[in-house]
């Protein structure tokens, strides 16, 4: 039963009042943390808490514009319709990607973009158009699509389109227009970055191809998009390293001689240009090698062990001398002898006849 206090300390039962006249009596908030603490007990906190907060939610709806506490409507919180069909890469970039350098797949043909059923996971499906497709080339951020999700909404991706900088050519540039006709397959003839990637947040980019215009009407196409990657700047490939090095490779190819610095002038001034004619002096005269670069011990094995790690080919150098003739590999190492009695591998000679060639 309810009541209400009045000053002369009487009270008035509150049960025969209509509903919508009682008067909600609540506790001073006070109060119920002061008896809370004192008792250590969190449960009642939230349970005397409880009428508080639903008070608050009553009165906040009655005096707010409807307006401001109206839910979204059923279709903004809808699960994405998945699409039918969707544009795909035929296949992965070729990396690492530096501006100024013709973009390729990792077979080195140029990109491929297919139109296929969004539920055959790529295969080969046979597409029937009514009409061309007109499709975009854009730049997406490399943090797209958010939380890793495997589907979103066309204006989700156009958000996420990456312009080029202020006062900048645009950060793509080539056959970023595109029509895919009967067939569902389309090739971008060239596309080239202009910028480096390293001025965004995420310092990645991705590369989407998006629907324009041509699409069956109503009919959803899910954009194509890449791995995220790193675009560097081309100065970058003009001075990095080749994992292996090629006997044909500038000297400063290899690990610890920079190009154009002191290890490298010093090379070129012995006439030691390429890694095959460091290679061959170091299996002639490795002393005579490491006076002219001067490294230190670490910087030596390590400029070595990778100059080792070149690929010698099958090509070999026979030299004839009046006894006998010796078979050479492209950097001068010894593999065999030949004599009037036939040819022998090193394996094949005794101690007596080493040290007699040696």
């Amino acid at each position: 039963m309810g009541t209400k206090r009045h000053q002369d300390g009487s009270d008035e039962d509150l049960s025969d009042q209509p509903e919508e006249k009682r008067i909600h009596v609540l506790p001073p908030l006070t109060k119920i943390i002061r008896k809370t603490i004192k008792n250590n007990d969190l449960q009642d906190l939230i349970v005397a808490l409880e009428p508080l907060f639903r008070k608050l939610k009553e009165e906040l709806e009655r005096l707010l514009p409807s307006t401001l506490i109206q839910r979204p409507p059923q279709t903004q919180i809808q699960q994405i319709k998945a699409p039918s069909l969707q544009l795909i890469f035929k296949k992965p970039l070729s990396q690492p990607i530096f501006t100024g350098i013709k973009l390729e797949d990792e077979e080195g043909n140029p990109l491929q973009v297919r139109l296929v059923d969004a539920h055959s996971r790529g295969q080969s499906t046979s597409i029937s158009l009514p009409s061309p497709l007109k499709l975009q080339v854009v730049v997406l951020n490399g943090d797209f699509p958010p939380w890793g999700r495997d589907d979103w909404t066309k204006e989700e991706l156009e958000k996420s389109v990456v312009k080029e900088r202020e006062g900048r050519r645009p950060l793509i540039i080539g056959e970023v227009n595109l029509t895919m006709k009967e067939g569902g397959c389309c090739t971008i003839g060239e596309l080239v970055f202009t910028d480096n990637s390293s001025w965004i947040r995420s310092r990645h980019f991705r590369i989407g191809v998006t629907v324009v215009a041509g699409g069956p009407d109503g009919l959803r196409i899910r954009e194509a998009m890449t791995e995220r990657f790193v675009v560097k700047d081309h100065r970058g490939e003009a001075y990095k390293k080749h994992y292996p090095p090629s006997l044909d490779d500038e000297v400063w190819r290899l690990e610890k001689i920079a190009k154009e610095g002191r290890f490298h002038k010093r090379l070129e001034s012995e006439r030691i240009f390429t890694v095959g004619d460091f290679l061959k002096l170091h299996t002639a005269d490795p002393t005579c090698l490491r006076k002219i670069v001067k490294m230190s011990d670490h910087m030596w094995e390590a400029t070595v062990n990778h100059a080792r790690t070149c690929t010698l080919g099958e090509k070999l150098y026979l030299y004839r001398g009046s006894q006998c003739n010796l078979l050479l590999s492209p950097i001068c190492e010894l593999l065999a002898i030949e004599t009037d009695s036939g040819r022998f591998s090193l394996q094949d000679l005794n101690t007596a006849q080493k040290v007699l060639k040696a």
